[in-house]
């Protein structure tokens, strides 16, 4: 049995990822800032040491092992420019962590294991569009954050494909969530699909089948590949 840390499991693209996956017969333990299920470890990102903490829980529900470690979870808040300089720097610091640091405390943690077992593992990074083409003014943030973590992405594929330690990164445009659909109102709701030739966002069941895809199936050759899921709003 595959074993799978999944973090930002609670709702949006993680909890419909989670399903993919365990009907695939994975068993995956998943991660929320806070949560009172028992596959889900709670911890957040914004303390330094939630990671570590989340890694070694999640070993022990797994019996020791983890096979495949998911980078899933974000924030996106807005962060204007007006803000004082304090706001706007908490604010920067508070989605650098959960969104890049965490993930690459946790990559870490998962390239040493399996270093120390002799086995090969798979990382799954769900970045974002906005690392390619950045996002809005009140943004840059989120879009330096994901740029950071395709940037890991690829440095993790070239470093450790030899060991047999594989990456893999997804990279979705606006996606039917709670959190990109605050967004879209934010920005004009239906104005911004004109800039989308698809003509609508995509589903949170597409993006988990590229997760469950890259985590299960994608053959090792593919280690280093960016998937865009965008609607061809943006291309490369």
């Amino acid at each position: 049995m595959v074993c799978i840390l999944l973090t930002g499991s609670s709702r949006g693209i993680g909890a419909t990822a989670k399903a993919a996956l365990e009907a695939r017969g994975a068993k995956t333990v998943g991660q929320a800032t806070s949560s009172d299920r028992i596959d889900t470890v709670p911890a957040d990102f914004r303390e330094p040491g939630a990671p570590h903490e989340l890694w070694q829980a999640a070993l022990a529900r797994a019996g020791g092992e983890l096979d495949v470690l998911v980078n899933n979870a974000g924030l996106f808040d807005a962060n204007p420019v007006e803000r004082s300089d304090i706001e706007w720097l908490d604010a920067w610091e508070d989605t650098m962590r959960i969104n890049l640091t965490a993930a690459a405390q946790l990559s870490r943690f998962a390239i040493r294991h399996w270093q120390e077992r002799g086995v090969g593992g798979r990382i799954v990074h769900v970045a974002s569009r906005a690392g390619h083409r950045g996002d809005s003014p009140a943004h840059w943030h989120y879009a330096a954050s994901k740029g950071g973590m395709l940037a890991m992405h690829k440095s993790i594929a070239r470093a450790h494909a030899s060991e047999g330690i594989l990456s893999f990164a997804i990279t979705p445009g606006f996606t039917d969530t709670a959190m990109a659909g605050d967004y879209l109102d934010s920005r004009g709701g239906p104005g911004l699909l004109a800039d989308i030739p698809l003509g609508r966002v995509a589903e949170p069941e597409e993006i988990a089948r590229l997760i469950e895809f890259c985590a299960l199936d994608a053959p090792p050759s593919m280690t280093g590949a960016t998937l865009d899921a965008n609607g061809a709003s943006y291309v490369r």
